[in-house]
């Protein structure tokens, strides 16, 4: 089975992304965790995305807050399935979450709830289960 790659725009993210983790791992997922910022390294949040599917991910899970560019910066930059966790800051995470879901056409991003990562790992693993044998 493919990797799922975790990706989330800061280091104070990580408490409630990392809720993600033991479900894939459970099923026995291979998964990279990075901190990379769509703002502050884009470069490296490009080339994290462009590679991706060369390095053998199936997925690929975004957790942003405030402006929560990420998701769709990695849409932007790969053709694997990407899934967008609204993570709650400013007004509780429904700017996030409107963030990720106003994607403009050709730009898919897949939404969970605000601070949903155990639902984006839910959701990769019946994506992933779509092309496994």
């Amino acid at each position: 089975m493919k990797k799922v790659l975790v990706l989330m725009g800061s280091e104070s993210d990580r408490a409630r992304m990392d809720q993600a983790l033991p479900i894939l791992q459970d099923a026995g997922v291979d998964v990279q965790v990075e901190v990379s910022s769509a703002h502050r390294q884009p470069d490296r949040t490009a080339e994290l995305a462009r590679t991706a599917e060369a390095a053998g991910f199936g997925v690929v899970i975004c957790g942003a807050g405030l402006s929560a560019a990420l998701p769709g910066v990695v849409a932007a930059h790969t053709s694997l399935p990407v899934i967008g966790v609204p993570l709650s800051a400013a007004l509780g995470g429904l700017d996030a979450l409107l963030s990720i879901v106003q994607m403009p056409p050709g730009v898919p991003v897949a939404c969970v709830g605000i601070d949903g990562a155990r639902n984006a790992a839910h959701l990769a693993l019946r994506i992933l289960r779509l092309s496994a044998p």
